[in-house]
């Protein structure tokens, strides 16, 4: 189970961290906590350091009720930042979470070698000829409706088997235009109860019948903290836990904002998984 990264093959039959580096200002957990290009630098560095394998660069918070960004704004804001990176950590593969197909395209342009995109291609109909185009792997989430509608949009009559379907449909979309690698990510939180989240952590291997690799993205979420009493903040613990108990449901990467306890739960797993 490999994807192709810029011509590098990345094994995720072992699991992977992805570092989370939100360049926005409203992001739930971390808006606005780096400003300086030496901000980002030195976080990238950490998250490297720590043994992330991927960062997930961000400059659109899709949190619910999230400020809507312009596409001209997002692509001004996410750029001289890549090119800050990778100027630094040239071999860094770096994620980039957007579902605008013009932003998707500077990016890549721009050295950023996968697309992760909360939509799936559902928010823009020209997404998948991007992907396809520049050969990159995919992360499509399962969504409803927009960071800004999405928490109206939870009537599910079978939440897992609706979600199966949804995924199924946009990879045959994808594979249509000859879309390699995808993973898919659940989307904890996006268009979800707090018990639907539970629901689909419950049932998270079931995603495993589409032979995709599945990528975990809970971290820090309300999800945790709204059950547990307390907020962002003081997540890092629940979030340990439901990573692990992701990879014990077959997820193949995590994606954190602390990669050092992620990268823990990732060794001790296959410690106890390996024959």
């Amino acid at each position: 189970m490999t994807i192709n990264c810029k011509g590098e093959l990345v094994d995720l039959s072992s699991p992977k961290v992805m570092g989370i580096l939100n360049i926005t200002p409203d992001s739930f957990f971390d808006g606005g906590k780096y400003k300086s290009d030496a901000d980002f630098l030195n976080q990238t560095e950490k998250m490297l350091s720590e043994g992330a394998s991927f960062i997930d660069v961000g400059a659109y918070s899709s949190r619910p009720n999230a400020v809507f960004v312009s596409e001209e704004d997002e692509i001004k804001r996410l750029i001289p930042i890549l090119d800050v990176i990778l100027n630094r950590f040239p071999k860094a593969v770096l994620s980039i979470d957007t579902f605008r197909a013009a932003v998707a395209k500077a990016a890549i342009e721009s050295g950023a070698a996968i697309i992760n995109d909360i939509s799936a291609g559902v928010l823009d109909d020209k997404m998948l000829e991007v992907i396809a185009d520049a050969n990159v792997p995919y992360i499509m989430m399962h969504m409803r409706g927009t960071p800004q509608t999405m928490t109206t949009l939870t009537e599910y009559d079978d939440i897992v088997k609706e979600m199966i379907q949804y995924f199924s449909e946009r990879v045959a979309a994808a594979r249509t235009l000859g879309i390699n690698d995808i993973i898919i990510d659940p989307g904890f939180g996006f268009a979800k109860t707090t018990n639907q989240n539970y629901e689909v952590m419950q049932k998270m291997e079931l995603f495993q019948m589409l032979d995709l690799p599945l990528l975990s993205a809970i971290s820090r979420k309300s999800m945790i903290y709204k059950v547990l009493d307390t907020n962002a903040q003081e997540a890092l613990n629940g979030t340990t836990f439901l990573n692990t108990i992701s990879l014990m449901k077959g997820a193949k990467i995590l994606r954190v904002h602390d990669v050092k306890e992620a990268m823990e739960c990732v060794t001790l797993f296959k410690k106890i998984t390996k024959p």
